[in-house]
């Protein structure tokens, strides 16, 4: 690995559009160790590919987006699944910027920040993206405590105790090789996708109400109520840290370091996150449609708890394993999400500081300030504390998103910093479109959630 990093520190990279010139590599341990066949078929380069793309997908179906969706079905059945296909579609088009960015300039977008801005700035976006770390870690600590306590009986602070434990597992892993991790995080995804593949079945939802709730309705813009949720759902689908996280793992490939080479690298890492999205569009969506299925057509509209839904879906769908396999994919929900809040975690601290923590330090920081909020609100107020946890982890991250978007899709349009890499102009065009979207929305949730 080592003669690999040394020749991508020397490597002729363009450098005049960054105020410093690139140091180390994101993640060391790891930078460079896939290798990827120079030839052969498409498929076998792709499949060299796959993997990161994963990784990132796990951000868009984290416990954190299961109450928008519950309560988007539950009250409106399927009309805002539009709203999850819009938010999915930006998704893609941000995750696609990352994997150009990282692979055309070998930084991070968190390395590309402290090489762009002046320290004061620089320190305070890393500020704004740890809260948000930690408001998502603290979104994963919710949900599989909660998925605990639905599938064994455990208290909540239990449960919460219980998954600081999953630091072992992240450094057994990144000891094992890269390659590991994306096992374990696919397998556990496929997890979800099959709980709720049978839970889709047993709900017996309405086809043409399906597809008819995935075409935009005016109704979404007039109805107050109905708007409010759908900007929850976009505001909580795009993660922030999964900018940071992508634009690092994918120089985990060992592609050449040639104008060809990262072009492929670019091509490759794009279907394998545009894939991996739509998979995740796929559990968001089936949460939806459960819940419109389940709780709407049976009059259960007020239905937003996680801890609600598990309650009535065995009596609405007729069967004990229904609730099970809801409380299991929330498990393995929570479970994938830590996988990837370790990474980002060390990601983000390494990129905007260039402090090199050893991962069961960092690990333990970021748990830590999770856990300790989620411990004091389950002691004061008990379960019904979780759900208002869980909307303000959302929030946190709502307010730090813009703060990640606007510097990655002005990095990627500026060619002095891209070179040949640089995003065309249709692309670069569509990006501020959306981070323009996104910074509205994410500022009337924010108002709405303080003032309305």
């Amino acid at each position: 690995m080592e003669p690999a990093v040394q020749q991508e520190t020397e490597s002729s990279i363009p450098l005049s559009g960054w105020r410093r010139k690139r140091t180390e590599p994101s993640l060391p341990e790891v930078y460079k160790t896939l290798s990827v066949p120079k030839k052969g078929s498409f498929l076998r380069r792709l499949l060299a590919f796959v993997g990161p793309g994963y990784l990132v997908a796990v951000g868009y179906m984290d416990p954190g987006n299961w109450a928008t969706d519950l309560a988007g079905g539950a009250l409106f059945n399927y009309t805002l699944l539009s709203v999850v296909l819009i938010s999915n579609l930006m998704a893609i088009l941000l995750q696609s910027l990352t994997a150009r960015l990282g692979i055309a300039t070998g930084r991070d977008l968190a390395q590309a920040c402290r090489d762009h801005y002046s320290k004061p700035v620089n320190f305070g976006l890393w500020v704004l993206c740890e809260l948000a770390i930690a408001a998502c870690d603290l979104a994963e600590v919710i949900g599989s405590a909660i998925a605990l306590n639905l599938l064994f009986g455990l208290p909540l602070i239990a449960g919460v105790l219980i998954t600081s434990m999953d630091v072992i597992l992240v450094l057994l892993l990144q000891n094992k090789g890269f390659r590991y991790i994306e096992a374990i995080v696919i397998s556990l995804i496929a997890t979800i996708f099959i709980c709720f593949g049978i839970e889709m079945f047993l709900s017996k939802p309405d086809i043409g109400g399906i597809f008819g709730g995935f075409v935009p309705s005016a109704e979404i813009v007039k109805n107050p109520e109905m708007l409010y949720i759908a900007l929850g759902i976009l505001g909580a689908t795009v993660m922030p840290h999964n900018l940071y996280l992508h634009s690092s793992i994918v120089q985990t490939r060992r592609y050449e370091e040639t104008s060809l080479g990262k072009r492929s690298a670019i091509k490759f890492a794009t279907i394998d996150s545009t894939v991996a999205l739509m998979l995740a569009l796929f559990v968001n969506a089936a949460i939806l449609i459960l819940s419109a299925a389940a709780f709407h057509t049976t009059g259960h509209t007020d239905v937003a708890e996680i801890q609600d839904a598990y309650q009535l879906l065995n009596p609405l769908l007729g069967t004990s394993i229904a609730s099970v396999l809801f409380a299991i994919a929330l498990l393995a929900s929570g479970q994938n999400s830590t996988l990837t809040g370790t990474l980002a975690g060390q990601i983000v601290m390494e990129g905007f500081l260039n402090i090199r923590l050893k991962p069961w330090l960092r690990r333990l920081i970021t748990r830590l300030i999770a856990i300790i909020p989620a411990i004091l609100v389950i002691a004061i107020t008990g379960e019904k504390g979780t759900g208002e946890l869980l909307i303000l982890s959302q929030v946190i991250l709502s307010l730090q998103l813009s703060f990640a978007v606007i510097p990655l899709v002005m990095f990627t349009s500026d060619k002095k910093k891209m070179g040949e890499f640089v995003a065309p102009k249709w692309l670069s065009l569509l990006s501020w479109v959306v981070a323009i979207i996104i910074a509205g929305l994410n500022a009337y949730l924010l108002y709405g959630t303080f003032f309305g």
